[in-house]
């Protein structure tokens, strides 16, 4: 304990802290400076890629301007997070580097536990590899609304081993990458609102498809739902024979997502354009048979019992 005491040793301590000050510690400091540079340059560098992307894509007439973004978004989304992720492993090692710590065993420590959990980990690899496949096809985008696996929802986040979805009840929904059968994209280039119209037997059939494209047309007309449909009402012509109703069938083409407020707004023209022209829409109902020796026009309804006799 009396070495430490002696004036030898606090000299030589000072002058090995005072080494490290100048040598290690101020290289930490400019390898966090570093990192931190690199960081938010390789953000800037993504955010200037997606600007000169969405500027070339932009006048594709394939598909619209909103649709170009949201695949932007995702895919920007993936390379800005594998940028972070390996320009932090480079600091990382560095860092153990600096402060003496020999990373080659850690590094060969890894790999084998790496391989060891290589040959446990075949469902993640998949994931992975479903997940690299989803992105490239772009089957699938952020803010999309889809079906996955029976299950609808608004696409929150794509990566590479799952696919997060909420629904409309705001449920929050996570799917594996590999372990999605099947995709049913209701927001991808166009979106259609198809209506199966009942009317009764009685009516016109072409009065009743004139209204139907005439609501169409009215809609189509004003500039607000004219932003949001491509195209006015197709009728179809005469779908079905129903129990009650001949059922019609129309089709309105609308921009990504719109399908369901230009759905509702144009149920409730038409239902007030039938009402207006005394189109009945029938619900369905029984007619009882008493068989032949029966008389219907005898029957009478007992008012405290609620009996037919």
């Amino acid at each position: 304990m009396e070495k430490y005491f002696t004036i030898e040793f606090w000299k030589q301590f000072v002058s090995i802290l005072t080494h490290w000050l100048v040598t290690d510690l101020i290289s930490i400091f400019i390898i966090i400076l570093l990192l931190i540079i690199t960081l938010r340059i390789a953000y800037a560098l993504v955010k200037k890629l997606k600007a000169i992307l969405l500027k070339r894509m932009a006048y594709r007439n394939e598909e619209p301007d909103i649709e170009v973004e949201k695949r932007l978004n995702t895919l920007m989304g993936v390379l800005r997070k594998t940028l972070s992720i390996v320009i932090w492993s480079i600091f990382i090692m560095i860092f153990l580097e600096k402060i003496n710590i020999n990373i080659i065993p850690i590094l060969s420590a890894a790999g084998i536990v790496g391989l060891a959990v290589g040959f446990g980990s075949q469902e993640l690899v998949r994931d992975f590899i479903a997940g690299f496949f989803i992105l490239l096809e772009d089957g699938i985008r952020t803010g999309d609304v889809v079906t996955l696996n029976g299950t609808s929802g608004s696409v929150e986040k794509i990566e590479l081993r799952t696919i997060t979805l909420r629904d409309s009840s705001g449920v929050v929904h996570i799917f594996q990458n590999g372990k999605i059968n099947t995709i049913s994209n209701m927001t991808k280039g166009w979106s259609a609102m198809v209506f199966n119209i009942g009317v009764s037997y009685k009516e016109d059939l072409t009065q009743v498809m004139r209204l139907m494209k005439e609501v169409g047309d009215k809609m189509f007309a004003e500039a607000e739902y004219q932003a949001k449909m491509l195209d006015t009402m197709e009728v179809s012509g005469l779908n079905d024979f129903g129990d009650s109703a001949l059922v019609i069938r129309g089709r309105i083409r609308t921009k990504p997502g719109q399908q369901w407020g230009v759905g509702r707004e144009y149920r409730k023209r038409l239902k007030e354009a039938f009402d207006e022209n005394n189109i009945e829409i029938p619900f369905p109902h029984q007619t009882i048979y008493l068989g032949e020796e029966e008389d219907s026009s005898k029957l009478s309804v007992n008012a405290d019992s609620n009996k037919v006799v």
